[in-house]
């Protein structure tokens, strides 16, 4: 993992890969509480049963904004500023759902950082993040996000 001291050192890492995540496995319980969470309780996510017969592949498949909802857990993975006071989610540029993750597939994080702009207390990080899909050829998620790390 990689470990900044402060948060204007990010700007080291403009145009860098920050890292990869470890792997996270997507079973249908965290899609069971993910549609508790949201009210989004579309069959093809919870109807284990018809999507063996409905579904492609057999499955049900994990809500695309559940994947989104993946990057402040598998972030921390990946990077670290030790001396900071907080941060905060400042939203997203781009988000695009690229795959299907079929119940019990496991995904990983890569994330690159595209900009760090200073802002009063700290910086605005863009980080470019894409989530590996293992045994898939595209990603299921893309998506720049950016946050504000104060000192």
């Amino acid at each position: 993992m990689l470990e900044i001291e402060k948060p204007a050192d990010m700007a080291n890492w403009v145009g860098k890969k920050l890292g990869t995540s470890e792997w996270f496995t997507v079973d249908q319980k965290t899609i069971d509480l993910f549609a508790e969470a949201t009210g989004d309780h579309q069959w093809i996510h919870i109807d284990v049963e018809r999507a063996k017969k409905e579904m492609p592949g057999g499955k049900t498949i994990a809500h695309g904004f559940l994947t989104l909802s993946l990057l402040p857990r598998m972030g921390p993975m990946i990077y670290t500023i030790k001396n900071k006071s907080r941060g905060i989610n400042y939203g997203t540029n781009k988000v695009r759902f690229t795959a299907m993750v079929p119940s019990g597939s496991r995904v990983r994080l890569h994330s690159t950082l595209k900009a760090c702009d200073p802002i009063q207390g700290g910086v605005r990080l863009t980080v470019e993040n894409e989530m590996e899909l293992e045994g898939s050829p595209r990603p299921c998620l893309v998506a720049e996000t950016l946050s504000q790390v104060y000192d």
